[in-house]
């Protein structure tokens, strides 16, 4: 039992951190989004994987499709997506000792058999990891005004078929709400 309560621990530590995508979107509100219908990418996502970038390009044109939106040279609205990955370290740590004890127990600087709590194990862990950021955003091509930006980031699971799930899942909940309902939408 004793060794068990570590490896459990750092078992909850880990799926923790395989946490769901934060996901913002942000527009202008005095657009009117019904006037869009044709799209075209100046600047595709690089920056990670190429199988991965051409999932996030399907993925996003699918959303864009199911929206009545077409890819067009001709385009009304212009996309560039970036890719932002950077590589970070989570550090945990815990006692695993037990918790009894109290003042002239354990070690501590007041002297030997001085001691506030008793003795504790310690156990350190060290986490490396990759953390990613997708941004897409929306320009009107005639005039290059901002529309619409959808931002997507979290810890960049180490599987591939994970990597496209939650990247789908990013897409998925950016698109929620597209084509916002704007101001100029609700005018008469």
């Amino acid at each position: 039992m004793k060794r068990s309560v570590p490896i459990l621990l750092a078992v909850s530590l880990i799926a923790g951190c395989a946490t769901t995508p934060a996901v913002f979107t942000d527009y202008d509100p005095a657009v009117n989004f019904g006037q869009y219908q044709t799209y075209r990418w100046t600047q595709r996502p690089e920056g990670f994987s190429p199988l991965q970038t051409q999932r996030l390009v399907a993925a996003i044109d699918a959303k864009l499709r199911e929206r009545g939106w077409t890819q067009s040279t001709n385009a009304q609205v212009t996309l560039a997506g970036t890719i932002v990955t950077e590589r970070r370290m989570r550090i945990d740590t815990w006692d695993t000792g037990p918790m009894w004890g109290g003042w002239g127990w354990g070690r501590c600087c007041w002297g030997p058999g001085w001691g506030a709590w008793g003795s504790f194990n310690t156990t350190t862990t060290v986490r490396d990891y990759t953390y990613g950021t997708i941004v897409l955003d929306m320009f009107d091509a005639q005039t290059q005004r901002p529309l619409w930006r959808g931002i997507a980031m979290g810890t960049v699971p180490e599987s591939p078929v994970a990597q496209t799930n939650a990247m789908q899942l990013s897409v998925d909940r950016m698109f929620a709400q597209f084509p916002p309902t704007s101001a100029a939408a609700r005018m008469p």
